[in-house]
């Protein structure tokens, strides 16, 4: 039976600035607009982190009845290590995508029902991830599904929620935040190339291989550092999403200098921060550009 440490650690705390950071952006450009509407950001905020809570616990039951887990360096797998059966973890990740959906149905209710269509196609993203019969997560898929769900879906949707419009700043911040959020998991393969290629998961990481890997971490980082400096043109203090460079520097670096296994799981906390960092100041510089 596993402890409510254990399930905390399951949940993987440290990716939730991937859930967080799109809101934030999402809702900088809805302030930019003077269109924020703080409890839809909240509602907002509520779906993107019960989806990535689901997520991690879908794909820790999907590698753990596969037998991806079993030799994995990184966070507590929870069946993986066999500390909670399959099915209960199963089971808390599709009450996060029930509770996330229930809080995505009142943002479509009071926004636009065709909100429902990007809200089902997260949900069954998040799941067939890694789950079903043949998950995309497993051909080298991934990072387009966090691009296009935890970037473009994400930061779209929350200023759309909002402001019932879209402006570019918008747009340049989804790419941004996309951009970041598919860092992070590029990192997270890299680290895993070895086990992942002896289980058959063909992640980018595994078809590229480390070289090229390290190169579209560092190129993911730079784009969302140049669409920083674009969007000075709507107002200078988008230029506050610049005091995450020295975060981001770091974590490049250890990238790029050929680290492998335990020595790059400092990369994933630190993209992380990068994100939220980043993040933080796009937003700020938003709603004081309004």
């Amino acid at each position: 039976m596993a402890t409510p440490a254990q399930w905390i650690e399951g949940a993987r705390p440290r990716t939730l600035p991937a859930a967080i950071a799109p809101v934030l952006v999402g809702t900088g450009a809805a302030g930019f607009l003077d269109a924020f509407v703080w409890w839809k950001a909240l509602l907002a905020l509520g779906v993107a982190l019960l989806l990535q809570i689901g997520v991690n616990y879908a794909n820790d039951y999907s590698d753990g009845i596969r037998g991806t887990d079993e030799n994995r360096v990184g966070p507590l797998r929870l069946v993986g290590a066999k500390v909670a059966s399959p099915q209960q973890v199963k089971t808390v990740a599709f009450t996060c995508f029930g509770v996330g959906a229930a809080l995505g149905l009142v943002l479509a209710a009071t926004t636009t029902w065709w909100l429902l269509v990007p809200g089902a196609a997260s949900i069954l993203g998040a799941w067939f991830y890694t789950g079903g019969k043949k998950p995309y997560g497993y051909r080298a898929l991934g990072e387009i599904s966090v691009f296009l769900f935890f970037g473009l879906v994400a930061v779209l949707g929350a200023t759309y929620v909002q402001a019932e419009k879209l402006h570019w700043t918008a747009v340049a911040g989804a790419v941004s935040i996309g951009s970041i959020a598919c860092a992070l998991l590029v990192a997270n393969n890299l680290r895993d190339i070895p086990t992942d290629s002896v289980t058959g998961k063909r992640t980018l990481a595994v078809v590229l291989g480390a070289p090229r890997s390290r190169r579209l971490y560092a190129g993911l980082i730079a784009l969302a550092f140049i669409l920083a400096a674009l969007s000075a043109l709507a107002t200078p203090w988008a230029l506050l999403a610049l005091l995450a460079l020295p975060l981001a520097a770091k974590s490049v670096k250890i990238v790029v200098s050929d680290a492998v296994g335990p020595a790059l799981i400092p990369v994933l906390q630190g993209t992380g921060l990068t994100e939220l960092v980043y993040a933080i100041g796009l937003t700020a510089g938003l709603f004081l550009g309004n």
